[in-house]
């Protein structure tokens, strides 16, 4: 009787789910005989926060098939969800079923410009926005990065103009910075930067990156000393910074920045091995195997295999459908890997040379370097669209990582080939890929 208690079982759940336990938290609101909606609240946030948005929209199905009240905090936690897959025709079902006396509730609004800023569809967003009245922090933000993640730096800084200054935050610097980091316009950024009047960590992190991103190291580096004057030296600014030097295939500044996080942050094993992933990639572009062999094993033998799996999310039917690198869970594996390598002789017959730097381990003795960047998960998920009858004409997906520099050159060729428009949304901004083998880009990602 005691365990049955609403509120002991609700804080079980968030228990649970806080420490990323889900398979016993599910165990547990399965037993429970009496859901209510406070019980799916708590399974809906703990996807939320445990990143698996699929999960979070299935429960949300059940929730309203059982006919429970829809309530402005689980729509709001709907809404992250769909945030995070990033597709048209799932965000639209989910805007469908608002209650239309909840639409007008500001924390809503927030959430849904955020959802449709990150579904590719800025002009909704924007709809909402102008018809807030009472416009806070969160609508500005949300807003400024759905510009950003669009590609329409100038609507985002122009919106950064006219926000008032004293509610501007460290996230709305960093949204108005990236917009124009992600576009190539580090004149603009660096003009936005001069003018926020308290440069945080993260602040400084930002234009690091933005200065690394256009092979601008001599300034990167400078903002890092001068950041290091009265701080204490910043594990991620030094990541931004050989991104930035493996991208230009420098390989004797990639060296010192790699050395030097090996002295500054040796306890960080985790950062480290991404570090090595990165300066074996330029051992690897510029011809030099056994070198990125050699500190590849290195750091992988000793740190182990502790590495985020690249997962893309497409939809189909109305479904999500999900993909990690060299999946084959999928019942139409067959079917798909008959495309990919269909894809792939049409890429190499038209001139495409896979690009070892993207690799990110070791290769095995069955594999070459074709099939493990065919094995990405955006490629998988780009074939399954083509084995489907008809053909999607704009083909949707979105992934949980950077999208990799093989993966892009390869889905340029792909939309021209192919004559489909593609869109991708990775963690950094949408590429729209159109039918003449160009991206919304324009290469800076």
């Amino acid at each position: 009787k005691y365990f049955q208690a609403s509120a002991i079982l609700t804080s079980i759940l968030h228990m649970l789910m806080k420490y990323s336990n889900i398979t016993t938290a599910e165990k547990v609101f399965k037993q429970i005989q009496m859901k209510n909606l406070i019980h799916y609240g708590a399974m809906i946030n703990g996807y939320n926060i445990n990143n698996q948005p699929e999960k979070c929209l299935n429960l949300f199905k059940e929730l309203k098939e059982k006919n429970l009240e829809i309530t402005e905090p689980i729509l709001i936690m709907v809404c992250h969800a769909c945030s995070q897959v990033g597709l048209l025709n799932i965000c639209q079902t989910i805007f469908n079923q608002i209650p239309s006396h909840l639409l007008n509730s500001p924390r809503l609004q927030n959430a849904l410009i955020d959802m449709w800023g990150k579904v590719g569809y800025a002009d909704k967003a924007f709809k909402i926005f102008e018809s807030i009245e009472k416009r806070d922090v969160m609508t500005y933000t949300s807003m400024i990065n759905a510009f950003g993640l669009n590609g329409m730096v100038y609507e985002a800084t122009d919106l950064y103009k006219r926000m008032p200054i004293h509610i501007q935050d460290e996230i709305t610097h960093i949204c108005v910075l990236n917009a124009c980091s992600h576009s190539g316009l580090v004149d603009q950024a660096y003009a936005i930067f001069n003018n926020i009047q308290v440069k945080t960590e993260k602040i400084i992190t930002t234009m690091v990156d933005c200065f690394s991103r256009m092979f601008m190291f001599d300034e990167a580096q400078q903002l890092i000393d001068n950041f290091e004057l009265s701080h204490p030296p910043c594990l991620v600014m030094y990541m931004a910074l050989l991104s930035g030097a493996r991208n230009h295939r420098n390989l004797t500044l990639s060296k010192k920045v790699y050395q030097r996080m090996n002295c500054l942050f040796p306890d960080n094993k985790q950062a480290l091995i991404s570090a090595s992933i990165l300066l074996s990639n330029i051992y690897s572009s510029i011809g030099e195997d056994q070198q990125a062999k050699e500190v590849r094993l290195n750091r992988l033998n000793e740190i182990g295999k502790n590495r985020i799996i690249g997962i893309t999310w497409t939809e189909h039917n109305g479904e999500i459908v999900r993909f990690k690198a060299h999946d084959r869970s999928h019942p139409q594996s067959k079917e798909i890997y008959d495309e990919i390598a269909r894809i792939s002789t049409e890429l190499m017959k038209n001139g495409h040379e896979y690009d070892s730097r993207w690799i990110t381990r070791e290769i095995n003795d069955d594999e070459n370097i074709e099939s493990i960047l065919c094995g990405h998960s955006e490629k998988l998920a780009l074939a399954f669209n083509f084995i489907q009858k008809p053909i999607p004409d704009i083909i949707q997906l979105t992934k949980n990582l950077r999208i990799c520099g093989d993966c892009h050159s390869a889905v340029k060729s792909i939309a021209k080939l192919r004559q489909r428009s593609i869109l991708i949304r990775d963690t950094n901004r949408f590429h729209y890929f159109d039918k003449n083998g160009q991206c919304s880009c324009q290469d800076h990602f």
